[in-house]
């Protein structure tokens, strides 16, 4: 996470900063550490307004292109409804007046026309309303919501128009070839481990089983034999070289991730190649386990060098808790397949691992560093459920670093003592508040935080990653993270949502 623009690249991290990389804070809290600053907005400006100029001249002919505007404050991708589902942003300049025609990725400019993507495109059209080929945009958009379901909470309309715009944000993030993007600009254009996992999740609760599928397929794909992933994939499949290190919490979200979809599946047999997938990963994290059964120091959500941790020598909270879900998920998956030696061998160290996290997180009030008055961070929800069982101390600690992370906006930091812009709120922190809420059964807390995401929507609906102190969008939307909390979130006030047995 950092607080600059550019921070998914980043390699180099100093003390007390989140690491290389997206903010992954998204820092996205590792996504949570993009936070534009002023000189993070001009280095970007300086970068980034010739390609603008070149994007709004291809999509809106020889309009007047304003000055210093970065190309993530779009509102928002326009679309088609037609395979493969690609996306476009619209330009920041054209977004007055603007909106998605219901239910669908075609926006309807301020002038009344219609720019959509034509099925089979990549580049995006703008058409008179009356243009058959808006309707049959609209159409394969509503029949693809139709398909499967919106959740919405149980609260009739109060969230049905966010619902539906997250999961066709996910459909446009999401490759033909199952690569999920965590956004459609520049560092942001890349699928990660950890938000495809959640991503795929969004797909399997809301009746998209397919999509769903067709992620974990491709994260299975481009897995290593030693059952680690690269930080992030270019949506070919190859991994992005830029020097960052492997973060082991990805494997615990994978591992969650096909729980999770064979849960809500579980009719369906789990194919060969995502029990691969699942043997290598699991068998990764048993076998990494130390004598006080915690896995190594690793980068988590932050993706900072785990040498500038509170404790170095120890893993943070943010790889505890999916490693945990982890292996519990690889052991009920093994236990229902009748893989009996794995699910013994799995449970075995989870066991270990739950151990550990009673013994060196608990005492001090599950920190992010299990040291005496170790700052809280969002990743305190990474032990609540859907991950993990309800635990009334695990309760505690969230409802307190919610309130050591709160901003005036009413949103959140990625974590207590944010090296980056104190003033630039989270949506994926926020989200994670709220679907730690919604799964334990907090409704109201759940619906302050499902209400803080909607209020803060950019102007066509949308979930940016960000929001600055005076609520507007801060960071690229969509966020496919964001966007797939929300669906969970949902999704957990109408059903409870499983949870890996401990």
């Amino acid at each position: 996470m950092s607080d600059e623009p550019s921070a998914r690249a980043r390699t180099a991290t100093a003390p007390g900063r989140p690491g290389p990389r997206r903010g992954g804070s998204r820092g996205r809290g590792g996504h949570a550490g993009r936070g534009p600053h002023r000189s993070g907005v001009r280095r970007l400006r300086r970068l980034v307004i010739g390609l603008t100029a070149a994007a709004l001249v291809a999509t809106s002919g020889a309009a007047a292109v304003p000055p210093a505007v970065p190309a993530w404050a779009s509102p928002g991708l326009i679309g088609g409804g037609g395979s493969p589902y690609t996306g476009a942003p619209l330009p920041p300049h054209e977004a007055l007046g603007a909106s998605y025609l219901p239910n669908s990725s075609a926006v309807r400019l301020r002038d009344g026309r219609v720019r959509l993507i034509p099925p089979g495109g990549n580049a995006p059209v703008t058409v008179a309303a009356d243009d058959p080929r808006v309707d049959a945009a609209v159409r394969a958009d509503r029949a693809w919501l139709a398909s499967g379901t919106v959740p919405t909470g149980g609260l009739g309309d109060r969230y049905t128009a966010m619902a539906s715009r997250a999961l066709l944000d996910l459909r446009l993030l999401t490759r033909p070839n199952g690569a999920s993007q965590a956004s459609w600009y520049g560092l942001w254009r890349y699928s990660w481990p950890r938000d495809s996992a959640f991503t795929a999740a969004a797909f399997a609760v809301s009746g998209h089983p397919a999509e769903a599928r067709s992620i974990l397929g491709f994260m299975a794909g481009v897995q290593d034999a030693d059952g680690t992933w690269a930080a992030r994939y270019h949506t070919d499949g190859r991994p992005v070289t830029d020097g960052r290190d492997r973060q082991l919490d990805a494997l615990g979200w994978m591992l969650w991730a096909t729980w999770f979809y064979q849960a809500e599946a579980p009719d369906a047999a789990l194919p060969d190649e995502l029990w691969t997938m699942v043997r290598r990963a699991a068998d990764h994290l048993a076998l990494s386990l130390d004598a006080e059964g915690l896995p190594p120091a690793s980068s988590d959500y932050w993706e900072r060098d785990p040498r500038t941790e509170e404790d170095p020598r120890r893993p943070t909270l943010g790889v505890v808790g999916p490693v945990l879900a982890g292996l519990r998920s690889a052991a009920a998956l093994a236990g229902e397949t009748g893989a009996g030696v794995e699910a013994d061998r799995w449970g075995r160290a989870a066991d270990r691992l739950s151990g550990a996290l009673a013994h060196q997180f608990a005492p001090y009030g599950y920190p992010r560093s299990p040291v005496r008055g170790g700052r809280m961070d969002t990743s305190v929800t990474f032990i609540a459920p859907p991950f993990a069982p309800v635990d009334a101390g695990v309760t505690a600690a969230i409802s307190h670093a919610f309130a050591e992370q709160a901003l005036p906006n009413g949103g959140v930091l990625p974590g207590e003592e944010w090296p980056g812009n104190k003033e630039v709120a989270w949506t994926p922190e926020v989200a994670l508040f709220g679907l730690a809420a919604a799964a334990s059964g907090r409704t109201e807390t759940a619906l302050d935080r499902l209400d803080w995401l909607q209020r803060h929507r950019t102007s066509l609906g949308v979930l940016p990653e960000k929001v600055g102190p005076d609520g507007h969008q801060a960071g690229v939307a969509p966020l496919g993270w964001t966007a797939s909390m929300v669906v969970l979130s949902l999704a957990a006030l109408e059903e409870p949502l499983p949870i890996p047995p401990g």
